[in-house]
């Protein structure tokens, strides 16, 4: 009995992996030359996209320790967010946990009793499913500087059209100063992510193979009976062999056409500044800014654009200079050691046009885990409790992989 997995994006590894240690044969595909999904490093080694795992994140966390690299993430910022308020120049720490909030260092701006109640209602699901802003409407300060961001580095959605439902699923697992700790691969996503988790998957017995795209999955009395990767050949499935389709929903669609699955994406745009400094790994927030995140690693400055509608249609030439220039302001205001060169240096820009669906109010699809008898669905818009993020990654491929399991049993 075989398992073939199809596609290495962290669902697809988290499912590999956990089939591989239950003693099953697996085998992955993937259509790319480079595993790791969204996650995944590019061929020049430049991360293509700024991820961040919260305390809260629990099952990216455990994945992590599974495949040995927990220690790769480090906390950047122990003491409080840095967050640049370009429109005042205001320069100022935040803590991620209300708790923090009381001594006041770490108080966001606009913070009072009526918005931390009106963000209780939102984290306990209390009213109607509506945008964030207008729920938050009353308090214009407190969003702008503090639930915008966090809305849109969640929900990859901006606030003014995110649903309050799908907000209040990311709050509700933030209980606590531990769930709030915010960690970075150190490294980049390729070491400190994808490539650990590939080689567990192997040492487990499990195989990959890379730049195969499957052209055609072929159903046959409610089970997959081939899959057809083209001229790499077609796999006649077994009664005994089973298949993860750990692919994005439009992929999904595409081979099963009646799976329920999200159709409006949102991008999100990173760009890439080479810069080499023996310096600390920081990571920092911008209001009122093109960037909205900038990684700091000693090989590079890394800046996330989410939720990009506006900056995926600009030119490199355009955005390089502009984010640059913001990067230089944060320098100076958090007093970053340097060196920090007037003019931009080499940047790459990488820009995801369907990085993620939009979350908007109204109930999200919900497809099958299992749509044929011996297939389960996997990836990060196959578990609508939680926004499309790392953490839901795993738990679909878990998750995937335990339905599996339990239908050969049963």
């Amino acid at each position: 009995m075989t398992t073939h997995v199809v596609g290495a994006g962290v669902a697809g590894l988290a499912a590999a992996l956990r089939l591989a240690e239950a003693g099953q044969t697996v085998s992955l595909h993937e259509a790319t030359p480079l595993a790791g999904g969204r996650c995944r490093a590019l061929a020049d080694g430049t991360d293509n996209g700024t991820h961040a795992l919260l305390g809260a994140n629990t099952a990216a966390l455990a994945f992590l320790d599974r495949i040995g690299a927990r220690e790769r993430w480090v906390e950047p910022e122990p003491d409080g967010l840095p967050v640049l308020d370009l429109l005042g120049d205001e320069a100022r720490h935040v803590g991620l946990s209300p708790p923090s909030w009381i001594s006041g260092r770490l108080r966001p701006a606009g913070v009072s009793l009526g918005a931390v109640v009106a963000l209780m209602r939102i984290s306990l699901g209390l009213g109607r499913d509506r945008p964030v802003a207008e729920a938050m409407a009353a308090y214009p300060d407190f969003l702008r500087g503090f639930v915008d961001p966090l809305v849109i580095a969640a929900l990859n959605t901006p606030s003014a059209e995110a649903s309050t439902h799908r907000l209040g699923a990311v709050l509700r697992r933030l209980r606590g100063p531990a769930t709030t700790r915010l960690y970075v691969a150190k490294d980049g996503l390729g070491p400190d992510l994808v490539a650990p988790a590939l080689a567990s998957v192997e040492r487990a017995g499990g195989t990959i193979r890379f730049s195969a795209r499957l052209r055609r999955l072929l159903p046959q009395g409610g089970r997959a009976a081939a899959l057809d990767f083209g001229e790499d050949g077609t796999i006649l499935l077994g009664p005994e062999d089973r298949v993860v389709l750990a692919v994005p929903p439009w992929e999904a669609t595409r081979l099963l056409p009646h799976t329920e699955a999200p159709a409006d994406h949102a991008p999100i745009v990173n760009l890439h500044f080479a810069r080499h400094a023996e310096t600390p790994v920081r990571f920092i927030g911008m209001l009122d800014a093109l960037c909205q995140w900038v990684l700091i690693r000693p090989t590079g400055v890394s800046v996330t654009v989410s939720a990009g509608d506006e900056a995926v249609r600009q030119e490199q030439a355009d955005l390089a200079p502009r984010a640059w220039a913001e990067i230089l302001r944060a320098a100076k205001a958090f007093d970053l050691p340097g060196p920090w060169p007037e003019r931009a240096p080499t940047c790459r820009v990488v820009k995801e046009r369907r990085a993620t669906p939009r979350h908007r109010p109204g109930a999200p699809p919900r497809p099958k885990r299992m749509p044929l008898a011996n297939l389960a669905l996997a990836g990060d818009w196959t578990y609508p409790d939680l926004p499309a993020t790392i953490e839901a990654s795993v738990l679909s491929g878990e998750e995937a992989a335990r339905a599996l399991m339990a239908s050969a049993r049963g």
